[in-house]
């Protein structure tokens, strides 16, 4: 609906402003009220669209898989690499054909065909709907985890058993999709949410009669889980800037570099470099899910070749060499600007010698990158959060990138102010030659140092959801083959 009511505000004539025929910005007509709210409508409707989709079609492709047998273990890490390799080719298409109609066709055009897309897509899901694997949902699981939250204040006066394990209460519905989950000793101020007093009362079926006072173990657990996730989420969110920016300064870059293709007087469109990262991005995934995963499996015995996190770390040691790397080839496109320029840009200044080309290993990096750490940050999200929660986590991507953005836009702030009366003059000039690009790239590369050093921390302390095998599960086991009486 979002993207029919777009594709009508181009191909109706009284549902945009009439043409400019003068060259006089000022003279131009501007939107109605009724074309604008018009146009804002069809905006909201996509934000609302994207809002459902996102999250959730992660979740529902992955639960596709049956976790339990070892082909579905591997399909489900498969499916995270060849998810993205697909959304990043859609991105490619978008960002060539798709804008080459918008530009050189028509504006109606070029909206039309991604509405008829869309529609197509519409058709095929709901044909398939017999045949989809879908887990019936529990209710909100944020008002489990305010329940949790809640109940642990109101029991923060009270003492800790010596064994939770054994007697906080863990009363577990028949009918929940969530796994079973043992007992961490994380966050254990949360464990007194399940500490049963002789105020609490407990249902026939052997729940908890008032759970804003009584929660099961096993939904503090739940929200350990989650808050688990969260310093990692944190870390992804910084890794982050070095796409941003690369998606940004990069075009900058590339209008004053000699963007000429070899002898011939074609001239690549500085936008188009982006094309380079996902090139570099789909042509890995495809050999890293069909030949290096299967040789990692065979010397690590895991599913995935390497563990979600340390593909994550893989990442962000690529992140690094890419903000090196771009520095380096910046500092000599200034120099050759200065020194040895081919041409003039009226706006930006001296256009330098350097070949444009010279962009691509930084943008092949990101890629890999990118394959690396957002493959990787997808599939942990879809397996450390709770089954119930799984497309909470899908939204944890999206609500990183957004908290980048606006830390990337903090930091460019914070360096237009302290560095507009510096020696060296402004970093981040309009004119690139006058300023210190490769400064800003070396800066963000010792900040994603700092970072790896925080996720390094974080991914020792992290505990993989379900795998926390210790004596507590053989004291528990014990007790269950009667071998031990619990303790008092």
């Amino acid at each position: 609906m979002g993207m029919l009511v777009l594709c009508l505000t181009a191909a109706i004539a009284n549902l945009h402003p009439p043409h400019c025929g003068t060259k006089e910005i000022g003279n131009c007509p501007g939107p109605t009220p009724w074309q604008m709210a018009f146009l804002l409508s069809s905006l909201g409707l996509l934000v609302v669209g994207a809002g459902g989709i996102r999250p959730c079609n992660l979740a529902f492709g992955a639960d596709q898989f049956n976790p339990n047998t070892e082909s579905g273990k591997r399909g489900i890490s498969s499916f995270f690499n060849w998810y993205y390799f697909t959304y990043t080719f859609a991105m490619m298409v978008s960002l060539t054909f798709i804008v080459y109609v918008q530009s050189n066709v028509s504006w109606a055009w070029g909206l039309a065909i991604p509405t008829f897309l869309m529609l197509l897509s519409c058709v095929l899901f709901f044909v398939g709907t017999r045949i989809y694997v879908i887990l019936k949902p529990e209710g909100g699981p944020l008002a489990s985890i305010v329940q949790v939250i809640v109940a642990a204040v109101k029991k923060r006066q009270l003492k800790l058993p010596e064994q939770p394990w054994l007697s906080l209460f863990n009363h577990i519905p028949t009918s929940t999709i969530n796994s079973k989950l043992p007992y961490t000793d994380q966050f254990r101020f949360l464990d007194k949410a399940a500490i049963i007093t002789p105020d609490d009362q407990v249902k026939s079926d052997g729940s908890a009669a008032n759970p804003w006072r009584l929660c099961s173990m096993q939904q503090v657990e739940q929200v350990k889980c989650l808050m688990r996730v969260i310093p990692i989420g944190v870390a992804a969110s910084i890794y982050y800037v070095v796409i941003v920016q690369q998606k940004t300064y990069v075009v900058f870059q590339a209008l004053q570099f000699d963007r000429r293709l070899g002898n011939t007087n074609f001239t690549i469109p500085a936008a188009s470099y982006i094309i380079f990262t996902m090139l570099a991005l789909t042509i890995w995934i495809p050999v890293y899910d069909r030949i290096i995963v299967p040789t990692l499996r065979r010397f690590t015995g895991k599913e995935g070749g390497i563990t979600v996190l340390q593909k994550m770390g893989v990442g962000m040691v690529l992140a690094i060499i890419t903000m090196l790397v771009s520095a380096l080839v910046e500092e000599r496109r200034r120099t050759l600007a200065i020194t040895k320029p081919v041409g003039m840009d009226p706006r930006r200044g001296a256009i330098s010698s350097l070949s444009g080309m010279w962009l691509i290993p930084q943008l092949s990096l990101v890629g890999l990158s990118e394959a690396f750490t957002l493959v990787g940050e997808v599939e942990f999200y879809y397996k450390q959060f709770p089954e119930n929660m799984r497309s909470i986590g899908g939204s944890f991507l999206f609500v990183g990138f957004a908290l980048s953005s606006y830390f990337s836009s903090f930091l460019v702030s914070v360096i237009h102010r302290t560095t507009s009366g510096a020696a060296t003059g402004q970093w981040l000039p309009e004119d690139l030659n006058k300023g210190r690009l490769d400064y800003f790239y070396y800066l963000i590369a010792a900040i994603e140092v700092v970072n790896l050093g925080y996720f390094i921390i974080c991914a020792k302390w992290y505990k993989y959801k379900g795998s926390d095998t210790s004596v507590h599960e053989v004291d528990m086991g014990k007790m269950q083959s009667g071998k031990e009486k619990p303790l008092v």
